[in-house]
């Protein structure tokens, strides 16, 4: 393991707590700053390299390496500043909406019926008095 991962780790738990929370294992809850209370609020957030992340990514990317431009992390916990790496699973964007629809209590979305294709213009034409 590298000195770097070593040190990252190092600083991020200096600001964790475990805390049972009723999840099937204790949550790692950060004490450190969070993202606020508006919308999208209440993610932890740190400073590396000069930059503002949020630490349950920071975690997940030191441990197992980074996350696809087309994921995001779940919290199966449902606790947005834990950053236990078991209690965080990658899923799709509407993964993630569905479960946290579920979990709020929110009936499942509607599927949208498919738009039938316009005919292309040359088949129009085609029906057309001349």
């Amino acid at each position: 393991m590298s000195d770097r991962r070593a040190l990252i780790r190092d600083r991020i738990f200096a600001c964790v707590e475990i805390v049972d929370m009723g999840y099937v294992t204790p949550c790692h809850i950060w004490r450190g700053p969070d993202s606020g209370n508006g919308r999208g609020g209440g993610y932890p957030r740190m400073t590396l390299d000069g930059q503002t992340m949020a630490v349950h990514k920071v975690n997940w990317t030191n441990e197992n390496g980074i996350i696809p431009g087309k994921k995001q992390l779940d919290h199966k916990c449902r606790v947005r500043l834990c950053i236990r790496e078991n209690h965080l699973e990658m899923v799709t964007h509407l993964q993630n909406q569905k479960r946290r629809d579920l979990a709020k209590g929110i009936a499942p979305k509607r599927k949208r019926r498919k738009r039938r294709a316009l005919p292309s213009s040359a088949t129009a034409m085609e029906g057309m008095p001349a």
